[in-house]
């Protein structure tokens, strides 16, 4: 029996944030639907040996094909999918959440002659009116303690309550002040039914102007000196907060949208739709897009929609998308026609839509990184890529190691250079380098000048004799494991041109040169007046984004931590300045040679950075660069 099972994904391909997953076979049944406070730790337990799984968790996992997830902003939001998916998708390895083949609902029993909240299994008590349902019955229990502060009802039995109201003593809940009811003589039953009221409209609308009225009433209390009603008011607005921040993901009870999240770039997008029906999440539709061109994100919303709703499926009245299209009204006219109803597409700019927006949209993030990391490491399309760029640029055979160069600086200071190796079309990160340069005039010097360096230290690695290890065995011992077979760099002709320059005074004629300019994803060869230019969908070109992104970020990582570095060094020589205020003057200034240019006055407006310590660091870098010159 193998060790786990073979579809696990890679710990780095799984989020760490709250969400939920499903567990599906090969006919794309759900088996399992499961929520988790940190998606990859929890993920990682089902993908243990199999000899150390409970029988029932490793019948589930060899009788899955796939595992796939969805991020989602809290705990709570993560508990409320959960249990929509377990409802919809009856999943036969989810049985610890049907226990008795119902679930928990929130009950008003507003036939009672003084209503109370419970939380019950049994639906069709005459004259309740019902919210949920619930996953779980601790959910109910802690909404309705929350609310309880906010609307204080009867929590007593209907027995208790009988019996107090013919005693004329109160129960033993209202006796220690957890039961408002007519029984313990704080209210009537007419003040009672009111309370009730409020609580059964708050629950339908969930308004959060509630938060603003209670604020201002605390507010005024405060102010007549009633100390005792502004502490009740903001005990109130507590019980408010709390409860909004456990509802994120569910709406009005009325509101039937769908949310579209999409992350794109120039080759790939992802969309991750939010099905939104009777104010909860129905269901999740995800999909990826090879753009064939670069499209603008309108237009990408114009082929989603299509692509969603093309096949019959009728829209809901209101779809959210991240930005309008050019032709949104006529969209609108087409989708109404498909759903026999009026549609509006609007674009959230804040509030409850907004936030789930975010966070479909942060799921769709997550899917284009997946994709394009799953893509990469399929070998066929490696080899395809690898094939396509040996025939595009004219080469004798397939650049098995490739190695990418890009520079980076902070408006010309702080100049440093990445190079970044893939070897078989999948990065080799033990073997990136990274390059500080002291002057250039501009980008082409620089490339130059890295090139330079690159192609001497190949050359000493060549020309070097083995050495014996300490086992007496002969190594090469390289700082540069082996020759590349393509060079690129970042940029267009002026670039390539600098680097061709280098391999020349190098005297190296048997390594390919290209660029990749960013704005058209071309490819530029050296003495070329016209660039490669490959489809938008093929692997060649995905290969040639994947290894100059990596360049450029491996650069920015370099470049940024080189800044931050400088600066702490310089300004930690200064008495009285610690790390706190370093910090802060780095985020304030973002370079030293902004800082050196500072007047104390500029220097003092800084947090925690008084006149005399802004006079002390503005003499200190005048010393320091007068004793420079």
């Amino acid at each position: 029996m193998s060790q786990t099972v073979s579809y696990r994904p890679k710990a780095g391909e799984i989020p760490t944030t709250p969400g939920v997953y499903r567990f599906r076979d090969d006919g794309g049944r759900v088996l399992y639907v499961g929520k988790a406070k940190n998606l990859r730790a929890r993920l990682s337990n089902y993908f243990a040996p199999l000899r150390t799984l409970h029988e029932r968790t490793r019948r589930m996992v060899t009788t899955a094909s796939s595992v796939e997830w969805t991020v989602v902003g809290t705990e709570v939001e993560a508990l409320q999918l959960e249990f929509t998916w377990i409802n919809e998708f009856d999943p036969p390895f989810n049985v610890q959440f049907k226990d008795d083949k119902s679930y928990p609902y929130l009950a008003v029993t507003l036939a009672d002659e003084a209503p109370r909240a419970l939380v019950t299994r049994r639906r069709g008590i005459p004259g309740a009116r019902y919210f949920g349902p619930y996953p779980k019955v601790w959910a109910v229990h802690e909404t309705i303690d929350t609310l309880r502060a906010l609307f204080p009802m009867r929590a007593c039995k209907d027995s208790d309550y009988k019996r107090a109201m013919q005693s004329g003593k109160p129960c033993f809940l209202g006796q220690i002040g957890r039961c408002f009811g007519p029984c313990s003589g704080k209210v009537t039953i007419a003040e009672h039914r009111a309370v009730v009221d409020r609580f059964v409209s708050f629950m339908q609308s969930q308004d959060r102007r509630i938060v603003t009225d209670l604020t201002r009433e605390m507010n005024e209390a405060a102010a007549r000196q009633e100390y005792e009603l502004a502490a009740k008011r903001r005990d109130q607005v507590q019980a408010a907060q709390a409860f909004f921040e456990k509802s994120a993901v569910v709406l009005r009870d009325s509101v039937d949208i769908d949310l579209f999240g999409i992350e794109h770039d120039e080759l790939a997008a992802a969309v991750q739709q939010f099905i939104v029906r009777g104010g909860r999440i129905r269901g999740v539709r995800a999909w990826t897009v090879d753009k064939e061109l670069d499209v603008p994100l309108g237009d990408l919303v114009d082929s989603v929609l299509q692509n969603a709703y093309g096949t019959d499926e009728s829209p809901p009245t209101e779809i959210v998308v991240p930005e309008l299209p050019d032709d949104a009204a006529a969209l609108e006219d087409w989708l109404s026609g498909v759903g026999r109803r009026r549609v509006r597409i609007r674009v959230a700019q804040r509030g409850e839509k907004a936030a789930l927006l975010a966070t479909a949209t942060q799921n769709a993030k997550g899917a284009l990184i997946l994709y394009k990391t799953r893509r990469s490491a399929d070998f066929t399309a490696r080899s395809r890529a690898l094939e396509d760029i040996q025939s595009a640029l004219g080469m004798t055979e397939a650049p098995l190691r490739m190695e990418c160069f890009d520079v980076s600086h902070l408006s010309g200071t702080n100049i440093v250079a990445s190079m970044v190796v893939f070897e078989d079309g999948l990065p080799r990160k033990d073997e990136y380098r990274r390059f500080t340069i002291p002057q250039s005039t501009d980008d082409t010097d620089s490339i130059h000048q890295v090139m330079t360096r690159r192609l001497a230290r190949m050359v000493i690695d060549e020309e070097a004799e083995p050495e014996p290890d300490a086992d007496g065995v002969v190594v090469q011992r390289k700082r540069f494991a082996y020759r590349p077979n393509l060079l690129i760099v970042d940029g267009g002709q002026p670039q390539v041109a600098a680097a061709a320059r280098a391999l020349a005074e190098a005297g190296v004629t048997d390594i390919a040169l290209c660029g990749i300019a960013k704005r058209l994803e071309e490819i530029w060869l050296p003495d070329s007046d016209y660039p490669v230019i490959f489809p938008r969908n093929s692997e060649a070109l995905f290969l040639f984004q994947r290894i100059r992104d990596e360049a450029h970020r491996f650069a920015i990582v370099h470049q940024r931590s080189r800044r931050k570095r400088d600066i702490s060094t310089i300004l930690a020589e200064i008495p009285g300045l610690g790390p706190a205020r370093v910090k802060e003057l780095l985020r304030y200034f973002g370079s030293v040679s902004r800082l050196k240019q500072a007047s104390v006055d500029d220097i003092a407006e800084v947090r925690g950075v008084g006149p005399a310590l802004a006079t002390a660091i503005h003499a200190h870098l005048r010393d320091g660069a007068a004793a420079a010159r």
